[in-house]
This record gives structure tokens, sequence and C-alpha cells, in this order.
């Protein structure tokens, strides 16, 4: 396993900086919604950007005004779209240069120097690298035919920007990803030839962690769909019922816990010591954490009988 350089630990760099800040926001938010009510001032603004689909309608009645600001959730698809696009177009540079030595273009590799990239020695830093943004791609890619061919989608909301920053996203995490490989072409170009050479456990275990973690989320969302159909298939509402099954007997998001669970897996890829990418995953527990609680307090206050034992997000704690 590959020592992190010991400037580099120390260094806070606009990409560690801004996973840090998208971790602490959410994080606030989230203590936020675990303040018992009436201790703070609503603000409804604040609960219209937290919120959205099913959430996003649920309590007080919303406003003309932060209505006109809504968009589709259906539009979760362009995610995936724009994910597949330019993720693809990365590990197309990577590969080229792992397998062909050809230089990243300038621009790509300028905007990488201003980011931050890695400061870490060994070779299985690349083919880690590499096997994240395979993985990366191909997360979106299920994801965007989940989109096309499994989801139901009702005429839920989620904000216009929620949808911007969803749209910002992926790009974000594929640069990141991309970040910690070293910028000297010729050099990965030399660690390329012989990448089956750098294979370690870790890299298995992740490979293995994420292939377990897709399946429960390709699971739990075929669950959801099934909840709006007969059994034919054929969609005949968009109503919420009680999910049950897989995950969903211990948690009311598991999908929300398996993308935590594909994040850490990645994490597991990069060899345990990526500290830039522990804070990406952190940033992702914040985030589907709040999410999974407002979706938690939703079922709850919505079926009388639902199970006592599911917890939000995390089965037997929270």
């Amino acid at each position: 396993m590959a020592p992190w350089d010991g400037a580099a630990l120390s260094t806070l760099n606009p990409l560690r900086a801004l996973w840090l800040t998208l971790a602490a926001a959410f994080l606030v938010a989230l203590l936020l919604q675990l303040v018992p009510p009436g201790l703070l001032p609503s603000c409804a603004l604040f609960q219209d950007l937290i919120r959205y689909g099913k959430t996003k309608s649920w309590g007080s009645p919303r406003s003309a005004a932060f209505r006109a600001f809504d968009v589709p959730k259906r539009y979760f698809s362009h995610f995936y779209i724009i994910s597949v696009v330019w993720n693809g177009f990365l590990l197309w540079c990577l590969s080229q240069s792992l397998f062909l030595g050809v230089p990243f273009p300038n621009w790509l590799h300028g905007l990488l120097r201003i980011l931050g990239t890695a400061q870490f020695r060994g070779g299985e830093l690349a083919l880690s690298a590499f096997l994240v943004l395979v993985f990366l791609w191909v997360h979106s890619l299920r994801r965007l035919f989940e989109c096309f061919y499994v989801s139901v989608f009702s005429n839920a909301v989620m904000h216009v920007m929620q949808y911007g920053f969803g749209l910002v996203y992926y790009v974000l995490v594929g640069l990141t990803v991309l970040s910690q490989v070293p910028m000297d072409g010729r050099n990965v170009y030399v660690i390329g030839k012989n990448l089956l050479m750098q294979t370690r456990w870790f890299h298995i275990l992740g490979m293995m962690m994420f292939t377990w973690s897709s399946v429960h989320q390709y699971k739990c969302h075929v669950i959801l769909s099934n909840l709006r159909k007969n059994k034919a298939g054929v969609v005949i509402h968009c109503n919420h019922r009680i999910p049950f099954g897989d995950w969903f007997e211990y948690v009311s998001s598991p999908n929300y816990l398996s993308e935590l669970m594909i994040y850490i897996s990645m994490a597991v890829t990069f060899g345990f010591h990526n500290l830039t990418w522990w804070l990406v995953v952190t940033y992702v527990f914040f985030c589907q954490a709040l999410a999974a609680f407002l979706s938690h307090k939703f079922y709850k206050s919505k079926f009388v009988s639902y199970p006592k034992h599911r917890k939000a997000f995390l089965p037997f704690l929270f």
C-alpha cells in the first residue's frame, strides 16, 4: 500500500476543501432536522432546498413562489447522462494515458493542476483510479438504465438548485478520481504496461463490495417500482406504499444506504488511505443520511402501521 506524502497530508487543496465544505453543510442540515420542533425558528426556504420527491410536498403547503423553481424529479436521468458521457470521456483519457502513453489534453491537465493533484507514490494508485473510474461509469450507466426502464416516477419535483448541483456533481466526482493519478504521462504509461502487476488485495475487496452494493441497490429500486405495478408489470398508480424485502426490512431507505456502500467500496479500492476520497464519502454519508431521515419521517407520518423496528439509514442505529 502506497504511503501518503507528508506534505500532501497536511495540504487542504481545492478539491479537499470543496468536499469538506459540502460535508459540513449537509452535517449542519442534518443536525438542524434533529432539533426538536419549536426550539429553532422554521425557515421555509431552507426546508424547500433540502427536500425533494415525496418529502418535498410533505408538511406545510408550499407557496407559489417556491413552486416556480420546481423541476420534475424524473430529470434525475439527466445527471446520469452527464456522468456517462463525461466520466466515459475521462475513462477514455486515462486509458489512453495508461496503455498508449498519450498525455491528458492540456486543458484537462491544467484543470487537474488547479484542483490539486495527488502527491502519492506507488504504482497501485493508477490502477485504483482506473478501477474507481470504471466503477463510477458503470454505476452511472446502471442508474441511467434504471431511470428509463425500472423506476416509476410520479409528479414529484425537486428545486432547480438541486437540479443544477446534480448536473455538476458527477463532473466533480470524476475529476476527483482523475486528480489522484500522477500527471506525468510517461510515468503513467510505464505503470500501465504492468497494470495487472499492481493488483493488491484491496482492489479485489473493493470490486466485490462494489458489486454487492450495486446488486442490492438495484433490488431496492425494483422493489420500489413494483409497488406501483400490477402482477403483469403494468403501472397502475403512483401512490406511496410501504416497501418490504431485502434491506427494506432494516432501514427505510436502503437505496441511500447502498449508495453510501458503493462510495465506501471505492475508498477501499483506493487502499483505505486516500484522504480526498474519504472526504467524498463523508459528504455522501451526510447527504444520504439527511435524505433518508426525511424519508423515514414521511413514512412514519403517512402509515400508522409502519414497521417500528426499521431505522432511517443505518440498521439498528439511525
